[in-house]
């Protein structure tokens, strides 16, 4: 697929982030675009982005409300997706949306962790199940699934647990490796991309916390936030009041999107670039190709105290 001119695209967390940046790319390139978040407000603002931007001449765009979670809503998505846009085909999947949370199977509520993995996993396996018959209709096709590093290292940082972020995102890779092979067998005109991006600059911390918590903190996240602060080097981190804690994550998310080595518009286009050049496997950032090569070279050490200060050389 050279390019998106004319195509449909499906865009699951659309709202905010790389999930953003590539609804804007793709109408900017031609294609109509459907996608969907849990929230409307910043879909609305995706919209208008794309307003601002110019949406080319018979390009459509729509916004759907949906848990990627909960497969019956994503059905209805589906059906909301022909339906809306007079179509009974599709010709580009990405299987964007994601949260963070679970990171510890030991200590975590089970609530939590489920919700991270049902979310990052089973979001993706339902949306392939649910859109494959849209996608064997269109005269080509693309899947294109947001792994992680994380889906090839399991870890985050020293001392901070990730369990089930990195178990989801490690389904994912397995899984959109296995259907390069299925696809080819059975429905060759589709073609599936696992993605895997390393620091990518999202809000993704703020929108898990308003996922799993509705932004109040709780005892659990009061917890891994400490833990959090005092990895990064906040010694006070124990001390910290609620406010303090409020204040000092809100810190810590807008110095992740603007310090991150690869903006969400940059892991946007190098997305949209990897599936034009028919890439069954795109690694996006610096940052992610390096971690790549060490895992690879040293795998029996990938998860020794040192490792990430090794690989960062």
């Amino acid at each position: 697929m050279k390019d998106f001119g004319g195509k449909l695209a499906v865009v699951t967390g659309g709202g905010t982030g790389m999930g953003r940046e590539l609804v804007r790319q793709l109408v900017a390139e031609g294609a109509s675009v459907a996608m969907c978040d849990l929230f409307a407000e910043t879909m609305a603002e995706t919209v208008a982005l794309c307003e601002a931007d110019g949406v080319p001449q018979g390009v459509r765009i729509t916004s759907h409300i949906a848990d990627v979670g909960d497969e019956d809503q994503v059905k209805r998505f589906a059906e909301e997706v022909a339906r809306d846009h007079q179509s009974d085909h599709i010709h580009l999947l990405f299987n964007n949306a994601g949260i963070g949370g679970g990171g510890s199977f030991v200590l975590d509520d089970r609530a939590e962790w489920d919700r991270v993995f049902q979310i990052c996993w089973f979001g993706v396996y339902y949306s392939c199940r649910a859109f494959f018959p849209l996608l064997e209709r269109a005269s080509e096709g693309h899947i294109v699934n947001t792994s992680s590093a994380n889906g090839f290292w399991a870890a985050l940082m020293p001392g901070v647990s990730h369990t089930a972020y990195s178990a989801a995102k490690f389904a994912v890779k397995g899984f959109t490796e296995a259907l390069v092979t299925d696809l080819r067998n059975y429905a060759p005109h589709i073609k599936a991309s696992i993605v895997m991006p390393g620091g990518v600059g999202t809000p993704i911390g703020r929108n898990s916390r308003r996922v799993l918590s509705g932004d109040v903190l709780t005892d659990a996240s009061r917890r891994k936030l400490r833990q959090h602060l005092k990895a990064v080097g906040v010694p006070d981190a124990e001390a910290m009041d609620d406010a303090a804690l409020e204040a000092a994550q809100a810190e810590l998310t807008k110095r992740f999107e603007e310090l991150a080595p690869t903006s969400a518009a940059q892991a946007a286009t190098i997305i949209l670039d990897g599936v034009k050049a028919d890439r069954w496997r795109i690694l996006v950032g610096e940052d992610v190709t390096r971690l790549d090569r060490r895992v690879r070279a040293h795998p029996e050490s990938a998860y020794e105290p040192d490792f990430l200060a090794y690989a960062a050389e």
